[in-house]
């Protein structure tokens, strides 16, 4: 009976602590709600953002569709969504900027599935980024040869010289840094990539390779378009991305285009992520469209 009156007695503190629970618990799927429709989204969603370059070297508009860091991500079926987005921009060109498998897939069925639905019809040029890289050092499969086997272009220190609308333009790929002199192939492979008049652009997966050192001020080179960074990994409203390995928090170059000294870098946020400490976070898997013009 002592309880009984105790609760009673005090019946208007026991109803503020149950509305008190109440509001705890509600604000707490309140937020659990927002982490999961964060993450989700960037699981499962899929946007395009546009840019536009303007160059001389450039008679008539080139329309490129810019990839990467995929990591075994699948956006609809056999990445249909995927499919279906990149189509839907009629791209004269796909540049596949790296990290398309994970280090640890079992193969890359995922990749050379998407990406045999895209090269039967539009040329597509792969450059490999450190999760290729890896894959390929674990001899899981001979990543390079089944992507030639559907006619993709695998540039890994090598160029190719690419005729679009009667216009040539240069196209590149390589993984290592750009600055220093220590590796003289990739010395080499620079040298020789810029000696041309015609429009030049480096696949480079990591932008840090121009980004840090003297590269953007040494290299003739019109644009690189790089991944890695996924943006920050987190994208935190009015702030942009929380972290990148070479950069550290808040960073300067998570994502978009970006000029920097001779150079433009256009840098994608990409489409999944590996095995990472932390999910994406408010971060939509992205198609990049770049057009360059003469306009």
């Amino acid at each position: 009976m002592y309880i009984i009156n105790l609760e009673y007695k005090d019946g208007d503190d026991y109803l503020n602590i149950r509305k008190l629970i109440t509001v705890f618990l509600v604000c707490i799927l309140f937020i659990g709600g927002i982490c999961y429709y964060g993450i989700y989204i960037s699981y499962n969603k899929l946007t395009e953002n546009n840019y536009t370059i303007e160059s001389k070297k450039i008679d008539k508009d080139i329309n490129l569709i810019i990839i990467s860091d995929l990591h075994d991500n699948e956006l609809g079926e056999n990445n249909i969504n995927l499919v279906e987005k990149i189509k839907s921009k009629s791209p004269d060109m796909v540049l596949v900027v790296g990290d398309m498998v994970n280090d640890n897939s079992y193969n890359s069925n995922i990749v050379v599935d998407f990406l045999k639905q895209i090269s039967l019809t539009i040329p597509v040029y792969y450059s490999l980024g450190n999760t290729e890289e890896d894959y390929i050092k674990a001899n899981t499969s001979d990543l390079i040869q089944e992507l030639k086997d559907i006619n993709v272009t695998v540039l890994n220190n090598e160029y190719k010289d690419v005729k679009i609308n009667n216009i040539t333009i240069r196209i590149g790929g390589m993984y290592d840094y750009a600055f220093g002199v220590e590796n003289k192939k990739v010395y080499n492979f620079l040298c020789d990539f810029q000696d041309t008049k015609n429009y030049k652009i480096m696949m480079a997966h990591r932008p840090d390779s121009f980004i840090f050192g003297d590269a953007s001020e040494v290299w003739d080179i019109d644009l690189v378009v790089s991944g890695h960074t996924h943006g920050g990994q987190v994208r935190l409203p009015f702030m942009g991305g929380l972290y990148v390995g070479d950069q550290g928090y808040f960073p300067m170059y998570d994502k978009g285009l970006f000029d920097l000294n001779k150079i433009k870098i256009l840098i994608s946020s990409g489409l999944g992520s590996g095995k990472q400490k932390i999910p994406r976070f408010n971060n939509v898997p992205e198609v990049v469209n770049l057009k360059i013009t003469n306009k």
